[in-house]
């Protein structure tokens, strides 16, 4: 896949992530739901993609980011807000990802100044 076809995929998934959070603010339940399966999977699209990369931490990141926010959207349109705190398992799995790509690159940093 040429980089400029990953690259209109990954705009196209800010669009769905976009309109699957303005639904939420809109209080769209059906269709905020509804747009949890194309942004959820195209961000493990991007994992798999990425999954021999050090790309992988950030769009884990990303992921487990988006189903934290899909978590807690789902909590207040169903379930009256109750237990939408569980959210911070997959928020605290991003940071995570995030604090691991940081090492990792600097890891690698530190290696290439051997």
């Amino acid at each position: 896949m040429s980089s400029d076809t990953f690259k209109r995929i990954e705009n196209l998934h800010i669009i769905f992530w976009l309109v699957k959070d303005t639904c939420w603010m809109l209080e769209l339940k059906w269709l905020g739901a509804a747009m949890m399966l194309p942004t959820l999977g195209l961000a493990i699209y991007f994992i798999y993609k990425t999954f021999y990369s050090i790309d992988l931490y950030l769009n884990a990141a990303i992921f487990f980011w988006i189903l934290a926010n899909s978590y807690w959207m789902m909590a207040e349109f169903f379930n009256d807000g109750a237990q939408k705190e569980l959210a911070i398992l997959p928020f605290s799995l991003g940071i995570v990802m995030v604090l691991t790509l940081y090492w990792k690159n600097y890891q690698l940093r530190k290696k290439a100044l051997r």
